[in-house]
């Protein structure tokens, strides 16, 4: 793999070169649902998203481009569901905590080959971004509650909250009680440090 993260080979701008690519990209999910990632490779792909190799790789040089796009496709879900909860909300935490669960559990076979994979990929500086992100985010809904908070503690805070939910998702911890262990565990540590 190279050092520079995998990007697409060209975008689509119709609407039916769209649906090609959403269906190439779920196809990977889909297999790595069912299987896992050693079972991934692009003639596997485009069988299972009905489209010819060289379709795929008229959008995807490769199948690490198809996994790159799936991730900031699972992230941009999560970020959007963060971005939709109100402001100056008294149950923003919990609200917060609610969207990771969901993300997490909504198909979690998906996710934690996603978390494994994204570990060997280049997207330091885009993972960074993300970060980055649900800091200014999470800054923004817990001001209210907490007060300033400074930069390093809301990152420890969500480093604290996806470690609690990827363990559930890897089934290390029981998934009952869940969202009151990890806001307890948040709300902890930020009373704590503010």
């Amino acid at each position: 793999m190279t050092s520079l993260t995998p990007q697409p080979r060209k975008l689509p701008t119709q609407r039916r070169a769209v649906a090609t690519c959403a269906a190439i990209v779920e196809a990977a999910a889909r297999i790595l649902e069912e299987r896992d990632a050693d079972a991934l490779n692009t003639n596997r792909i485009a069988e299972r998203a009905g489209v010819s190799i060289g379709t795929l790789y008229q959008y995807f040089p490769d199948k690490h481009a198809i996994l790159v796009t799936l991730i900031r496709r699972e992230r941009d879900m999560l970020l959007a569901e963060l971005r939709a909860i109100p402001e100056g909300s008294d149950t923003a935490l919990e609200a917060m905590v609610a969207a990771a669960i969901r993300h997490q559990f909504a198909r979690p076979r998906l996710a934690a080959a996603l978390e494994h994979i994204e570990q060997a990929f280049p997207l330091g500086t885009e993972a960074n971004a993300m970060a980055e992100e649900i800091a200014t985010i999470s800054s923004g809904l817990l001001t209210r509650r907490f007060g300033a908070i400074r930069h390093s503690d809301l990152l420890t805070a969500i480093v604290i909250a996806r470690g609690l939910v990827n363990a559930a998702g890897e089934g290390l911890l029981p998934r009952d009680g869940l969202s009151d262990r990890v806001v307890t565990a948040v709300k902890s540590y930020l009373l704590a440090v503010t």
